[in-house]
């Protein structure tokens, strides 16, 4: 019963989003010039996926599986009866290598090498400017990656920032999507960030034919596992 209902939920969020989504999603505002930075990650640890260490709750529809991927990239992979529906990736940036965010830090009143106490309200309340900032740039970089690609024939809409829970972490939830002229979705993108002192955790997934890891197969998929992401964000082990 409790899969019959996911599955309809799934139906209806396909249908309604194509008609609904530019009243529901904010029409996003032509993107500033933004150049894209090159930050590097942090390397896979030896011991293998990231995600057998912070994995938490790993709640599910009914007969689907979440656990870490085999091997060390940082996936999560979503599986039922056997067969892979998608993936979730982590990115791990360390702030030495990341002068965009550090510089977002110290515009929030956070200066480079300060020791605060990341589960205080106060520093929660100082870095949530500083993370919004880092979802702005990123939803400029890919309105203006996705117009040279799409052109006139798809619109972007972004997804309000949300502050959540990542962990123990104040994170920000935030997503967008890509809307044909003619109706449908052409992608679906989803994802956290948060910031633990020294470290800026990114945790995607997406319906985007075009990406290759961090994705779900099909939409329906990702519509139904969406509010199960948000529970297995909240309760990750985190910092």
């Amino acid at each position: 019963m409790l899969r019959l209902y996911h599955l309809l939920l799934g139906s209806i969020l396909i249908v309604s989003i194509p008609v609904g989504a530019k009243f529901l999603l904010p029409q996003f505002s032509p993107p500033k010039e933004v150049k894209p930075t090159t930050v590097a990650k942090l390397p896979n640890p030896n011991e293998g996926n990231i995600w057998q260490k912070i994995l938490g709750n790993s709640a599910a529809p009914t007969n689907w599986q979440v656990a870490a991927c085999e091997g060390n990239a940082p996936l999560l992979c979503i599986s039922s009866k056997g067969k892979l529906l998608g993936t979730v990736e982590i990115n791990v940036y360390p702030l030495a290598n990341n002068e965009d965010f550090r510089k977002k830090l110290l515009a929030a009143g956070i200066p480079t090498g300060s020791q605060v106490d990341y589960q205080s309200s106060k520093y929660q309340t100082q870095v949530l400017p500083a993370l919004k900032a880092w979802v702005e740039d990123h939803y400029a970089a890919f309105a203006k990656d996705r117009q040279g690609k799409y052109g006139k024939q798809i619109t972007f809409s972004a997804y309000p920032p949300q502050p959540v829970p990542v962990g123990k972490l104040q994170g920000i939830r935030y997503g967008f999507a890509e809307l044909k002229q003619q109706g449908g979705v052409e992608e679906q993108h989803i994802g956290h960030v948060a910031f633990d002192g020294s470290k800026l955790y990114v945790i995607t997934t997406a319906f985007d034919p075009g990406t290759q890891t961090g994705k779900f197969e099909k939409l329906e998929d990702l519509a139904i596992f969406q509010p199960y992401l948000y529970a297995i964000a909240s309760d990750l082990h985190l910092p």
